[in-house]
């Protein structure tokens, strides 16, 4: 049984159609990289995933299990909401990092703030928090920043600021890890260390779905690469497929110029 499994989601906004059907399923260790060309839907598609936008169409399901049916129409409260969210981390390119509070507290404070749903006592919450404080500790060691935990986003470089961002969405133990675009605001230099920790989650069976305009790194980390054009999956395969021997005139025209760009 497929981790994730995407069926017909369709998204407009008024008169556009962003998504005019999407389907794929993602099996758990696995990564999904999702390239094309801006305005392609790539995002809009991350956003649906992670209920950051509500789809007009279309199911999402989860380990077999449906969390999301455009055609129920009632109404999801703002906690069955964040629920949903659990199951997908987001990864922003602009990091979107809480500029007033330090690094070990962006990274506790969506973890600790879900206590709130829980009935604890005192003495509970604190044990609670002592245990994501170190966890959080795990996590910065994991993306090589534990010197940095009382430093201020202000005073990182963009590739730390997304290492720090990449810890953060890992607090919350997602089933799956979403990047958009998690090195286009960043120099090659700094580049170079986002996608090193990337392919380390790979080697720890973290399952992600990546937006990415790197394409040597989507043909080298991913079992899976989705093509996208017009706010349609034009073509998907393995990296072999898409990169080595692409069937579409779209995608052949998009490797193409990705080559000459870059």
């Amino acid at each position: 049984m497929a981790l994730l499994e995407v069926s017909n989601i369709k998204k407009n906004f008024g008169k556009t159609e962003v998504l005019k059907g999407i389907d794929f399923s993602l099996q758990k260790g696995d990564v999904l990289s999702i390239i094309g060309s801006s305005g392609s839907g790539k995002t809009t598609l991350l956003r649906c995933l992670n209920f950051l936008e509500v789809p007009d169409c279309g199911t999402i399901s989860i380990n077999g299990e449906t969390i999301f049916d455009a055609s129920k129409k009632s109404k999801s409260s703002d906690k069955e909401i964040r629920n949903k969210r659990l199951h997908f981390g987001l990864v922003f390119q602009s990091f979107n990092l809480f500029p007033q509070y330090n690094v070990l507290d962006n990274i506790t404070l969506a973890p600790i703030l879900r206590l709130k749903d829980e009935k604890l006592t005192k003495e509970e919450k604190k044990k609670r928090i002592a245990m994501i404080t170190e966890d959080a500790y795990a996590l910065l060691a994991k993306v090589d920043l534990t010197e940095k935990a009382r430093a201020y986003p202000c005073e990182l470089s963009g590739g730390q600021q997304q290492r720090v961002a990449i810890a953060r969405a890992l607090a919350l133990s997602p089933d799956i890890l979403c990047f958009d675009e998690p090195t286009s605001a960043l120099d090659p230099e700094l580049t170079g260390e986002v996608l090193r920790v990337i392919r380390d989650l790979k080697n720890h069976d973290c399952t992600m779905i990546v937006v990415t305009h790197e394409m040597e790194f989507a043909k080298s980390v991913s079992d899976k690469v989705i093509f996208m054009a017009n706010g349609v999956i034009e073509e998907c395969g393995t990296p072999e497929e898409i990169f080595d021997n692409p069937k579409s005139a779209l995608t052949q025209s998009f490797l193409r110029k990705s080559v000459e760009l870059f």
